[in-house]
Protein backbone atom coordinates (compact mmCIF):
# COMPACT_ATOMS: atom_id res chain seq x y z
CA UNK A 1 0.00 0.00 0.00
CA UNK A 2 1.27 3.47 -1.04
CA UNK A 3 1.89 5.63 2.68
CA UNK A 4 1.06 8.78 0.71
CA UNK A 5 -2.36 10.13 2.74
CA UNK A 6 -5.33 11.09 0.44
CA UNK A 7 -6.68 14.73 0.62
CA UNK A 8 -10.03 14.87 1.40
CA UNK A 9 -10.65 18.38 -0.02
CA UNK A 10 -9.58 17.31 -3.60
CA UNK A 11 -9.68 13.22 -4.24
CA UNK A 12 -13.54 12.49 -3.96
CA UNK A 13 -14.11 14.75 -7.18
CA UNK A 14 -11.50 13.19 -8.92
CA UNK A 15 -12.70 10.11 -8.27
CA UNK A 16 -16.47 10.94 -9.02
CA UNK A 17 -14.92 11.68 -12.48
CA UNK A 18 -13.73 8.29 -13.08
CA UNK A 19 -16.70 6.38 -11.88
CA UNK A 20 -19.59 9.03 -13.36
CA UNK A 21 -20.92 8.13 -16.69
CA UNK A 22 -19.51 5.73 -19.24
CA UNK A 23 -17.06 4.48 -16.51
CA UNK A 24 -19.26 2.30 -15.10
CA UNK A 25 -19.85 0.70 -18.34
CA UNK A 26 -23.22 -1.24 -17.44
CA UNK A 27 -21.51 -2.32 -14.26
CA UNK A 28 -24.09 -1.67 -11.29
CA UNK A 29 -22.92 -0.13 -8.00
CA UNK A 30 -25.45 -1.04 -5.08
CA UNK A 31 -26.03 0.59 -1.51
CA UNK A 32 -26.86 -1.45 1.55
CA UNK A 33 -27.63 -0.10 4.39
CA UNK A 34 -28.55 -2.71 7.70
CA UNK A 35 -30.69 -0.45 9.48
CA UNK A 36 -32.33 -0.31 13.30
CA UNK A 37 -34.27 2.77 14.14
CA UNK A 38 -32.63 4.66 11.73
CA UNK A 39 -35.17 7.13 11.10
CA UNK A 40 -34.36 10.42 12.31
CA UNK A 41 -31.10 10.14 10.06
CA UNK A 42 -31.94 8.12 7.21
CA UNK A 43 -33.24 11.01 4.99
CA UNK A 44 -29.76 13.12 5.25
CA UNK A 45 -27.41 9.58 5.07
CA UNK A 46 -29.69 9.62 1.73
CA UNK A 47 -29.93 12.63 0.17
CA UNK A 48 -25.65 12.79 0.52
CA UNK A 49 -25.27 9.50 -1.99
CA UNK A 50 -24.16 10.77 -5.22
CA UNK A 51 -27.19 8.99 -7.37
CA UNK A 52 -26.11 9.15 -10.49
CA UNK A 53 -23.60 6.07 -10.30
CA UNK A 54 -25.85 3.97 -7.70
CA UNK A 55 -28.47 1.95 -9.26
CA UNK A 56 -30.77 0.39 -6.26
CA UNK A 57 -30.54 1.12 -2.65
CA UNK A 58 -31.59 -1.31 -0.13
CA UNK A 59 -32.31 -0.72 3.17
CA UNK A 60 -32.69 -4.43 5.39
CA UNK A 61 -34.64 -3.20 8.78
CA UNK A 62 -34.17 -5.36 11.69
CA UNK A 63 -37.37 -4.62 13.58
CA UNK A 64 -37.09 -1.22 14.39
CA UNK A 65 -39.17 0.04 17.01
CA UNK A 66 -39.31 3.28 14.92
CA UNK A 67 -40.94 5.04 11.69
CA UNK A 68 -37.40 3.77 9.84
CA UNK A 69 -39.52 1.29 7.30
CA UNK A 70 -41.75 4.50 6.47
CA UNK A 71 -39.26 7.05 6.28
CA UNK A 72 -37.32 4.53 3.48
CA UNK A 73 -40.63 3.64 1.66
CA UNK A 74 -40.95 7.63 1.13
CA UNK A 75 -37.54 7.85 0.08
CA UNK A 76 -37.92 5.08 -2.55
CA UNK A 77 -35.93 2.79 -1.10
CA UNK A 78 -35.69 -0.98 -1.83
CA UNK A 79 -36.86 -2.35 1.69
CA UNK A 80 -36.86 -5.80 3.16
CA UNK A 81 -38.05 -6.04 7.00
CA UNK A 82 -37.07 -9.09 9.24
CA UNK A 83 -39.53 -11.05 10.82
CA UNK A 84 -37.76 -10.65 14.01
CA UNK A 85 -34.36 -9.06 15.38
CA UNK A 86 -31.39 -10.81 13.59
CA UNK A 87 -28.72 -8.47 15.05
CA UNK A 88 -26.12 -6.41 12.88
CA UNK A 89 -24.20 -9.49 11.18
CA UNK A 90 -27.56 -11.01 10.12
CA UNK A 91 -29.28 -7.85 8.64
CA UNK A 92 -25.66 -7.61 6.90
CA UNK A 93 -26.01 -11.15 5.66
CA UNK A 94 -29.40 -10.64 4.65
CA UNK A 95 -28.18 -7.02 2.60
CA UNK A 96 -25.57 -9.03 0.54
CA UNK A 97 -27.44 -11.65 -0.37
CA UNK A 98 -30.17 -8.90 -1.80
CA UNK A 99 -27.49 -6.99 -3.55
CA UNK A 100 -25.90 -9.94 -5.63
CA UNK A 101 -29.39 -11.22 -6.59
CA UNK A 102 -29.83 -7.75 -7.48
CA UNK A 103 -26.57 -8.23 -10.19
CA UNK A 104 -24.36 -5.42 -7.96
CA UNK A 105 -21.07 -5.33 -9.45
CA UNK A 106 -20.17 -2.95 -6.25
CA UNK A 107 -21.65 -3.30 -2.54
CA UNK A 108 -21.65 -0.11 -0.29
CA UNK A 109 -22.19 -0.96 2.90
CA UNK A 110 -23.47 2.20 4.26
CA UNK A 111 -24.90 2.68 7.87
CA UNK A 112 -27.61 5.17 7.98
CA UNK A 113 -27.39 6.94 10.68
CA UNK A 114 -25.09 9.57 9.24
CA UNK A 115 -21.73 8.80 11.43
CA UNK A 116 -20.22 8.68 7.43
CA UNK A 117 -19.63 10.72 4.69
CA UNK A 118 -21.80 9.42 1.50
CA UNK A 119 -20.45 11.90 -0.85
CA UNK A 120 -16.98 9.86 -0.55
CA UNK A 121 -18.80 6.29 -2.33
CA UNK A 122 -17.32 7.29 -6.04
CA UNK A 123 -14.04 7.62 -4.53
CA UNK A 124 -14.66 4.56 -2.43
CA UNK A 125 -15.95 2.56 -5.32
CA UNK A 126 -13.43 3.49 -7.84
CA UNK A 127 -10.86 0.66 -6.62
CA UNK A 128 -13.52 -1.55 -7.19
CA UNK A 129 -14.48 -1.18 -10.29
CA UNK A 130 -11.42 -0.45 -12.06
CA UNK A 131 -10.08 -4.01 -10.86
CA UNK A 132 -7.15 -2.80 -8.76
CA UNK A 133 -8.92 -3.66 -5.22
CA UNK A 134 -11.33 -6.37 -3.53
CA UNK A 135 -12.36 -4.45 -0.18
CA UNK A 136 -12.24 -0.60 0.40
CA UNK A 137 -12.56 0.83 4.04
CA UNK A 138 -13.78 4.45 5.03
CA UNK A 139 -11.40 5.40 7.55
CA UNK A 140 -12.05 7.64 10.24
CA UNK A 141 -8.29 7.09 10.97
CA UNK A 142 -6.95 8.88 7.74
CA UNK A 143 -7.75 12.27 9.73
CA UNK A 144 -8.56 13.39 13.16
CA UNK A 145 -11.40 11.37 14.98
CA UNK A 146 -11.19 13.03 18.28
CA UNK A 147 -12.03 16.54 16.75
CA UNK A 148 -15.03 14.41 15.32
CA UNK A 149 -16.14 13.76 18.35
CA UNK A 150 -15.28 10.22 18.89
CA UNK A 151 -15.06 9.42 22.66
CA UNK A 152 -11.29 8.86 23.89
CA UNK A 153 -11.80 5.15 25.66
CA UNK A 154 -13.36 4.49 21.47
CA UNK A 155 -10.20 5.72 20.17
CA UNK A 156 -7.74 3.81 22.03
CA UNK A 157 -9.40 0.54 21.71
CA UNK A 158 -9.93 1.01 18.18
CA UNK A 159 -6.21 2.08 17.78
CA UNK A 160 -5.35 -1.45 20.61
CA UNK A 161 -7.66 -3.59 17.99
CA UNK A 162 -6.44 -1.93 14.76
CA UNK A 163 -2.75 -2.63 15.90
CA UNK A 164 -3.50 -6.20 17.42
CA UNK A 165 -5.26 -7.13 13.22
CA UNK A 166 -2.39 -5.26 11.17
CA UNK A 167 0.12 -7.58 13.11
CA UNK A 168 -2.22 -11.07 12.36
CA UNK A 169 -2.68 -9.73 8.72
CA UNK A 170 0.25 -8.43 7.80
CA UNK A 171 -1.43 -5.26 6.44
CA UNK A 172 -0.80 -1.41 7.62
CA UNK A 173 -4.85 -0.24 7.17
CA UNK A 174 -5.40 2.74 9.43
CA UNK A 175 -9.08 1.17 10.52
CA UNK A 176 -11.27 -1.92 10.71
CA UNK A 177 -13.46 -0.63 12.63
CA UNK A 178 -15.46 1.23 9.92
CA UNK A 179 -19.46 1.28 9.17
CA UNK A 180 -18.25 2.43 5.45
CA UNK A 181 -17.14 0.00 2.97
CA UNK A 182 -17.04 -1.56 -0.26
CA UNK A 183 -17.22 -4.65 -1.96
CA UNK A 184 -16.70 -6.07 -5.07
CA UNK A 185 -18.67 -9.20 -6.12
CA UNK A 186 -15.93 -11.46 -6.78
CA UNK A 187 -15.14 -11.18 -3.02
CA UNK A 188 -18.57 -11.73 -1.46
CA UNK A 189 -19.29 -14.89 -4.18
CA UNK A 190 -15.72 -16.13 -2.90
CA UNK A 191 -16.07 -16.05 1.11
CA UNK A 192 -18.60 -17.88 3.37
CA UNK A 193 -19.98 -14.89 5.33
CA UNK A 194 -23.30 -16.62 6.20
CA UNK A 195 -21.16 -18.62 8.06
CA UNK A 196 -20.39 -15.52 10.39
CA UNK A 197 -21.98 -13.82 13.73
CA UNK A 198 -25.19 -12.19 13.56
CA UNK A 199 -23.97 -9.96 16.25
CA UNK A 200 -21.11 -6.58 15.52
CA UNK A 201 -17.87 -8.46 15.47
CA UNK A 202 -19.31 -10.02 11.60
CA UNK A 203 -17.25 -7.08 10.02
CA UNK A 204 -14.14 -8.67 11.19
CA UNK A 205 -15.07 -11.73 10.26
CA UNK A 206 -15.46 -11.01 6.55
CA UNK A 207 -12.08 -8.74 6.73
CA UNK A 208 -10.35 -11.91 8.17
CA UNK A 209 -11.92 -14.07 5.56
CA UNK A 210 -10.84 -11.18 2.83
CA UNK A 211 -7.05 -11.61 4.12
CA UNK A 212 -7.33 -15.27 4.25
CA UNK A 213 -8.54 -15.81 0.22
CA UNK A 214 -6.31 -13.15 -1.00
CA UNK A 215 -8.27 -10.21 -1.82
CA UNK A 216 -6.66 -6.89 -2.01
CA UNK A 217 -7.79 -4.34 0.52
CA UNK A 218 -7.58 -0.44 0.44
CA UNK A 219 -9.05 2.10 2.05
CA UNK A 220 -10.14 6.16 1.98
CA UNK A 221 -10.27 8.84 4.35
CA UNK A 222 -13.60 9.83 5.71
CA UNK A 223 -14.90 12.73 8.41
CA UNK A 224 -15.71 11.64 11.98
CA UNK A 225 -19.22 12.24 13.16
CA UNK A 226 -20.42 11.85 16.31
CA UNK A 227 -23.82 13.45 17.63
CA UNK A 228 -26.55 12.58 20.02
CA UNK A 229 -29.25 11.43 17.16
CA UNK A 230 -26.26 8.64 15.61
CA UNK A 231 -26.18 5.63 16.99
CA UNK A 232 -23.52 4.43 19.31
CA UNK A 233 -22.63 0.67 20.70
CA UNK A 234 -22.14 1.53 24.73
CA UNK A 235 -19.02 0.84 26.39
CA UNK A 236 -20.12 -2.95 27.77
CA UNK A 237 -21.46 -4.33 24.21
CA UNK A 238 -18.05 -2.00 23.30
CA UNK A 239 -16.14 -5.20 25.81
CA UNK A 240 -17.56 -7.71 24.33
CA UNK A 241 -16.92 -6.50 20.67
CA UNK A 242 -13.18 -6.23 21.59
CA UNK A 243 -12.83 -9.27 23.20
CA UNK A 244 -14.97 -11.38 20.29
CA UNK A 245 -12.45 -9.44 17.69
CA UNK A 246 -9.38 -11.01 19.70
CA UNK A 247 -10.97 -14.21 19.09
CA UNK A 248 -11.10 -13.63 15.13
CA UNK A 249 -7.46 -12.90 15.04
CA UNK A 250 -7.05 -16.01 17.26
CA UNK A 251 -8.71 -17.96 14.80
CA UNK A 252 -7.14 -16.29 12.09
CA UNK A 253 -3.94 -17.32 13.26
CA UNK A 254 -4.25 -20.92 13.97
CA UNK A 255 -5.60 -21.26 10.57
CA UNK A 256 -2.83 -19.88 8.59
CA UNK A 257 -0.17 -21.63 11.13
CA UNK A 258 -2.48 -25.02 10.07
CA UNK A 259 -3.40 -26.04 13.89
CA UNK A 260 -6.98 -25.75 13.43
CA UNK A 261 -8.25 -25.26 10.08
CA UNK A 262 -11.62 -22.90 9.74
CA UNK A 263 -14.92 -23.25 7.50
CA UNK A 264 -15.25 -19.48 7.48
CA UNK A 265 -11.84 -19.28 6.48
CA UNK A 266 -11.88 -20.77 3.59
CA UNK A 267 -12.54 -19.95 -0.17
CA UNK A 268 -15.14 -20.65 -2.27
CA UNK A 269 -15.90 -20.87 -6.40
CA UNK A 270 -17.76 -17.41 -7.35
CA UNK A 271 -20.37 -18.11 -9.26
CA UNK A 272 -19.87 -17.30 -13.03
CA UNK A 273 -22.16 -14.27 -14.86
Amino acid sequence: MSNKRPNPATEPLAEAAKVSGEALDGRLVVVVMPAYNAAKTLERTYHDIPHGIVSKIILVDDVSKDDTVEVARQLGLDVIIHRQNLGYGGNQKTCYDAALEAGADAVVMLHPDYQYDATRIPELVAPILDGTKDLMLGSRFLGDPLAGGMPKWKYISNRFLTGTENLAFGLHLSEYHTGFRAYSRSLLESIPYRLNSNDFVFDQELVAQAVACGMRIGEIAVPTRYFDEASSVNFRRSVVYGLSTLRVVTRFLLHRMRLRRSRKLASRKPTLR
